[in-house]
């Protein structure tokens, strides 16, 4: 997988200097070429018959994040907090699960399907131009370091904050997709940063924009004290799409 990775990052490298490369859009285009290679090199390897289509991997990834929804309306809400969020009590009680697990937990509607559109849009293209086996790590990539980001300024940040005065910080917890779903979103726009993306599926703003504005509402969120959305967290993500294009860049995947 990661050879097949590598060959297709050569090609978009290649593309990307022939001024021809357009892979990613809110359209959802397809490049059939850009994968033959990968396609074929995960039919042979012999766990790759396993992995689903490059669609597949956001179906599923959305499949999950929809069942543990799901599970909110169902389960304890204990149990739920428990092991489908994290929080610096959750780390010291060994629920290592758990930061990977927040990562498909949604408990508000609205907050899956935003990050549910984000991931379909953004992970579709990302998928379809290195595979699914790489939109997977990716995403697991995106959800570990944005959790750990979370703790970092749970445990060392949060408590020098006069905003936190009184606050159990170490029950505070976070949940959500945001943090795997900011490394797919801010990749795609480190690849194609002149590219357009539509706000709200009708207002075109140049990719870069988008992006700067992303990350400086994160930093923002962050120096504030973040409120109800973890800008810590997001960062995390942020910092995966950084380096992943960075290797993307030098041909090292």
């Amino acid at each position: 997988v990661a050879s097949a990775a590598r060959a297709a990052a050569k090609r978009w490298l290649t593309a990307r200097a022939a001024g021809s490369l357009e892979l990613f859009s809110l359209q959802r285009r397809r490049s059939p070429g850009l994968l033959s290679s990968s396609s074929t090199f995960l039919r042979r390897v012999p766990w790759g018959r396993w992995l689903p289509s490059a669609d597949g991997m956001v179906l599923m990834l959305m499949g999950a994040n929809v069942a543990v929804f799901m599970l909110w309306q169902m389960a304890s809400p204990d149990f739920m907090r428990d092991h489908f969020s994290i929080s610096l009590d959750n780390l010291k009680s060994g629920r290592l699960h758990t930061l990977l697990t927040n990562a498909f937990s949604h408990y508000d509607s609205g907050h899956l399907f935003g990050n549910m559109m984000s991931l379909y849009f953004f992970g579709s293209n990302i998928s379809s131009a290195f595979g699914p086996a790489f939109l997977l790590k990716l995403y697991i990539a995106g959800a570990l370091v944005g959790s750990t980001f979370f703790l970092v300024d749970k445990a060392f940040i949060a408590p020098r904050r006069q905003i936190y005065a009184g606050w159990d910080v170490l029950r505070s917890n976070a949940l959500g997709a945001s943090a795997a779903v900011n490394a797919i979103v801010l990749l795609h726009i480190f690849l194609k940063p002149k590219g357009l993306i539509y706000l709200y599926m009708v207002i075109p703003v140049p990719a870069a924009l988008v992006g700067v504005a992303w990350i400086g509402l994160d930093l923002w969120r962050v120096n504030k004290g973040q409120g109800q959305t973890s800008g810590a967290s997001h960062l995390g993500g942020t910092l995966v799409a950084a380096l992943v294009w960075a290797r993307i860049r030098k041909g090292w995947i």
